[in-house]
């Protein structure tokens, strides 16, 4: 009884923390979706994430235009490059990318909007701890709200606004910690030949772009 006494206390201060921004775990992978406010696009994506070697893979399936499309692109930010990667014909193209690395979690100049439970909180296992925070896009490129749990820090939503489709709104879900094969963030044997690839019509690669099929 003690025993319980004391787990519940010690649970009821938890909760009573005042939340802080935060860091999620720097190896992570999952899926997420991206949808935007025009419903010009929707996209699924397998991801693995590496903050200590700044790398990202996406494996996309979505449509944008009403057109359906496919990709596999590895980002290599400390190398400035990105990989379009066709594993069945074992082709790459090679684009620069003209964005920083951007980790995942909150920043320190973040705004706390709330605390809420996800689901139920009548019965253990049934919700799930979120805090929600604001804050201004690299570059004061606007606004971002983003959603992440309380315990661990992992992403849960993210919603930010572009003048070319809306409201962009990023879902992740079945997000595991670590990288179960850290081969899939490196080039292909195929790929570190590829010459970089530069088309004066279209811009360089950033998130977004990533679920355009422009390629």
């Amino acid at each position: 009884m003690r025993v319980l006494v004391v787990l519940t206390c010690l649970l009821a201060g938890c909760l009573a923390q005042k939340p802080h921004p935060c860091s999620s775990p720097p190896l992570l992978s999952g899926a997420l979706t991206v949808s935007t406010q025009n419903e010009k696009l929707w996209a699924y994506a397998s991801y693995f994430y590496d903050a200590l070697g700044q790398r990202t893979r996406l494996r996309e399936l979505g449509t944008y235009e009403n057109k359906t499309f496919t990709r596999d692109a590895l980002l290599l930010y400390r190398e400035a490059t990105m990989y379009d990667i066709n594993e069945q014909n074992r082709t790459c193209k090679k684009r620069p990318l003209k964005v920083d690395f951007q980790p995942l979690g909150i920043p320190k100049n973040a705004s706390l909007l709330g605390q809420v439970v996800l689901g139920s909180s009548s019965g253990p296992g049934e919700g799930l701890l979120v805090n929600t925070w604001t804050g201004d896009l690299p570059d004061k490129a606007g606004k971002f709200m983003s959603t992440v749990t309380e315990f661990g820090c992992i992403p849960v939503s993210t919603v930010y606004h572009t003048d070319q489709f809306g409201w962009v709104v990023t879902s992740f879900f079945n997000n595991i910690i670590g990288i179960l094969d850290p081969s899939l963030l490196i080039p292909p044997d195929f790929c570190p030949d590829a010459e970089m690839k530069v088309d004066s019509e279209e811009e360089p690669a950033d998130f977004l772009s990533l679920f355009l099929n422009k390629h």
